[in-house]
């Protein structure tokens, strides 16, 4: 009788007020959901006042895994509507004393060897593998595009006076913007989301420093809000850390690529992966007859690959024209940064409220 196999991962979950939030007010809140093949992480850090802020958080969390338990088809279509119908809950509850509450939401699922990041705000997802350190996601906030486009130095932006606005956030407008993107798994591989709270004054080398250490997950979730209690604790504090202890084959889908463009409308980048399915499905199929023609018709075979060759050109042509189309204008500069300010400045109004800080 062969002994059962190995579990494929263990997670630790772990929020805490931080030390300067007078009144104890958690406006975090995360989630490990076990699955057969895998599970679902995510963190939620919400804006908006004392309880606008919270309620949004928990709303998110509680709407993303049940939405994503109660549909069906591929795992990163599944996911990305999660945060759709998560955003669309935060939108129609955000009235009366809630109005203008909105929240970050940053997700991982497992599935077998593979993990699915979905990234809408600042929140933050690391990869630890074989001693090094990688920030997978980038944060949706107005001084990280100026870090990127060399207009401020990342010290400058920890300490500018729009450090706490975000660009892109649940609630915001109905259609959610996100980051959808997969990469394989490998085993010791360990995975950390986390808040701001944590991010913003535990900088990478302590927190690659932190993550080496051998505790299990739920004891490097408590050694990683000490540490940031132990940096002055200005924020609410998230750490979720999944430890990957097999390897486990890939999915059969295709793990979505990182489009390079920032976040796009959710429903942009469902059609974007539609298209990719029937694209390849598609070009197989053009690819098979024109083999074909060349087999059947030897005397015509420079002809029949000449036409196979155009076709899938003229294909891929279209596939390209077609998604240039589909793309939304570019943004005017502030329009969501400027919504969603109005939230951060009531998160630093209330007595118990602090700027947030940028990592």
């Amino acid at each position: 009788m062969r002994p059962p196999p190995a579990p494929l991962m263990s997670s630790g979950v772990l929020t805490d007020v931080g030390r300067q939030r007078v009144g104890g007010v958690n406006q975090d809140a995360a989630v490990a959901l076990d699955l057969p093949q895998g599970g679902l992480y995510a963190v939620a850090d919400g804006m908006g006042g004392h309880a606008a802020g919270e309620l949004a958080a928990n709303l998110a969390l509680d709407t993303l895994t049940q939405h994503f338990l109660d549909s069906r088809g591929p795992a990163p279509e599944r996911l990305a509507g999660a945060v759709q119908a998560a955003n669309l809950a935060v939108v129609r509850h955000a009235v009366g004393e809630s109005v203008g509450m909105g929240t970050t939401l940053l997700a991982a699922l497992v599935d077998r060897g593979a993990v699915l990041i979905a990234h809408v705000g600042d929140s933050r997802a690391y990869l630890l593998r074989g001693g090094e350190l990688q920030r997978l996601t980038d944060d949706h906030s107005w001084v990280a595009e100026q870090v990127r486009l060399g207009f401020l130095t990342e010290e400058e932006a920890r300490h500018h006076q729009w450090k706490s606005v975000v660009s892109n956030a649940l609630g915001g407008e109905e259609r959610v913007r996100l980051e959808l993107f997969g990469l394989p798994l490998r085993s010791g591989d360990r995975l950390l989301l986390c808040s701001d709270g944590l991010s913003g004054v535990v900088d990478g080398p302590a927190l690659e420093s932190l993550l080496s250490r051998s505790d299990d997950p739920e004891q490097l979730a408590r050694v990683l809000i000490n540490a940031a209690n132990d940096a002055g604790g200005p924020d609410n504090i998230t750490a979720v850390v999944v430890d990957i202890a097999r390897d486990a084959g890939l999915p059969r889908y295709a793990l979505p690529e990182r489009s390079g463009n920032g976040p796009e409308y959710v429903d942009v980048l469902l059609n974007s992966r539609r298209g990719s399915s029937m694209l390849t499905y598609l070009l197989l199929t053009l690819g098979y007859f024109t083999l074909l023609g060349v087999i059947l018709i030897p005397e015509h075979r420079t002809v029949s690959a000449l036409l196979g060759l155009g076709l899938l050109v003229a294909v891929l042509a279209g596939q390209r024209w077609l998604q240039a189309r589909s793309r939304p204008a570019p943004r005017q500069p502030g329009r969501v940064a400027g919504r969603l300010s109005g939230a951060r400045a009531s998160r630093a109004a209330g007595p118990d409220e602090r700027p947030r800080d940028l990592g």
